[in-house]
């Protein structure tokens, strides 16, 4: 009797012990479905770790200081510094591009930012706005119309985007019309700071 218990005992340890290595080892089949699942599982907790350093990383661009002209204005009273207008419009896809590439450019942002009241003028704007006590008001022309100090603004020639430059006195220095990458905007820039008037 002690030895069929005994047997018992040991044939159950047998079965035992090959059920277990049945589970810790699948099948080939078996590995095959897991595999996607864990990369699944994974996936997912690799992208949340990622995504910090990335918003870190958008977050060292350099920004301009986008000022209303009504902003720009209060602060020149207090300290004069030139104007930097860029008169542009929603529709344009080159003002949006040089928004992207060119604004964005930390060697840009510094300059405009220390040397500049840099304001973004929408020139198709329905608000009057009143500029050394006169006041500009949107029209109806053309497909949209537009406000009448980005008329006297570009001198009447509407071009998007245009930059213009302007003195702390607002006497205009220069109107610079069309796309410009940071490389073409620089000397613009540094030249408008450095001098009175650009020919």
């Amino acid at each position: 009797m002690k030895i069929l218990m005994n047997l018992l005992f040991f044939s159950l340890l047998l079965s035992m012990n090959s059920s277990c290595q049945n589970n810790s080892e699948p099948s080939t089949d078996q590995a095959t479905t897991e595999i996607p699942v864990t990369q699944k599982a994974v996936q997912p907790r690799a992208a949340a770790q990622a995504a910090p350093q990335q918003v870190a990383a958008k977050n060292t661009k350099k920004l301009v200081k986008w000022y209303t002209m009504e902003d720009a204005l209060k602060a020149n009273e207090k300290e004069p510094k030139k104007f930097f207008v860029d008169v542009y419009t929603d529709w344009c896809g080159w003002c949006k591009v040089m928004d992207k590439n060119t604004f964005t450019d930390p060697k840009v942002a510094d300059y405009l930012n220390e040397h500049f009241y840099p304001v973004k003028f929408d020139a198709e704007q329905k608000e009057a706005i009143t500029v050394n006590g006169k006041t500009y008001e949107w029209v109806n022309g053309g497909r949209r119309g537009v406000n009448t100090l980005a008329y006297a603004l570009l001198n009447g020639r509407l071009s998007y985007p245009s930059v213009v430059y302007l003195t702390e006195k607002l006497e205009s220095i220069r109107v610079s019309p069309g796309y410009k990458t940071p490389d073409q905007i620089l000397p613009e820039l540094q030249y408008a700071a450095e001098e009175a008037y650009m020919n």
